[in-house]
């Protein structure tokens, strides 16, 4: 493969991660209602998108409620009520170019905004627990049978909307969309152009919806398979790596979206600052679960 080339993934990570997880597969399995899955997600909760969260929650059989509300899986949390799953965090970068929205601890802090000490694959098994679509990142796909050709593939998943709980003035916590704490770098004028004028607002990022890849599973089916993005830290991205649980549609290249998007100072808490990262997917209208 050219070395430039994404990684093949072995698969759609669709399935649990290799853990003990039949009770909350039972639970996944018994939700009575599903959600969205676009693959080209628009910027932001589709219209009613809280009134939809609040009933999504309340049809709930209390069983199962109190079941998700009463799961523990380190640094993840199911909040029911906001029907979203929120994820202990730390700033980790208030200045500098971003490839990544969120890495975790210990990996790549100096190129993402928050730095989170779960695993990803508890994260992903959060978020199926609400009926997130899961799909694949992007990545490469052998068109002949020598496997020396190759086409590559957009990523896919349902769409989640990304979040922080941050403290304001008042020292209130406040959720914002990610979209607030990420600016448009300043573009060289040989590349761009001539210069913004002065009094020119910066340009805040695009979205705060990122789609539901869910990484990849390696190894054979002989026995456990590893969760990449465990390993690789690629919790959510800007740039395309091919092993991300978040990511944007389409293909971004590396170089490019380094120089594209940086952390906003002014916006985020100080460094190191504790903050909660939620992610929401985006729910359909519900059914009514039938009467007993």
């Amino acid at each position: 493969m050219h070395p430039n080339a994404l990684p093949l993934g072995p698969g759609r990570a669709n399935s649990f991660p290799y853990m003990n997880l039949r009770t909350l597969a039972s639970l996944f399995l018994s939700i009575p209602f599903a959600l969205s899955a676009e693959e080209n997600p628009a910027a932001g909760n589709p219209p009613g998108g809280d009134a939809k969260k609040a009933l999504a929650a309340e049809r709930l059989s209390p069983q199962l409620r109190a079941a998700l509300e009463k799961l523990v899986m380190p640094g993840v949390k199911i909040n029911v009520e906001e029907w979203s799953v929120d994820v202990d965090a730390r700033v980790c970068l208030v200045e500098g170019m971003l490839e990544l929205i969120a890495c975790t601890k210990d990996s790549k802090e100096h190129e993402a905004i928050i730095a989170v000490e779960a695993k990803p694959s508890h994260i992903h098994t959060a978020l199926l627990l609400l009926r997130a679509k899961p799909g694949h990142p992007a990545m490469q796909k052998a068109i002949d049978e020598e496997d020396t050709r190759f086409t590559s593939l957009p990523p896919r998943g349902g769409a989640v909307d990304v979040f922080l709980l941050v403290k304001d003035a008042e020292g209130k916590e406040t959720e914002r969309p990610i979209s607030d704490f990420i600016t448009q770098a300043e573009q060289d004028e040989s590349t761009a152009g001539a210069k913004p004028a002065e009094d020119a607002k910066p340009v805040k990022f695009p979205t705060h919806t990122f789609l539901f890849a869910g990484s990849v599973l390696d190894g054979d089916d002989k026995g456990p398979r590893d969760y990449v993005c465990d390993q690789s830290g690629n919790v959510i991205s800007i740039a395309t790596f091919g092993d991300e649980l978040l990511c944007l549609p389409g293909i971004h290249d590396q170089a490019n979206s380094l120089r594209a998007w940086q952390a906003d100072g002014e916006q985020l808490p100080p460094l190191d600052s504790k903050v909660i990262l939620r992610l929401r997917p985006q729910v359909e209208q519900p059914a009514k679960p039938p009467t007993p």
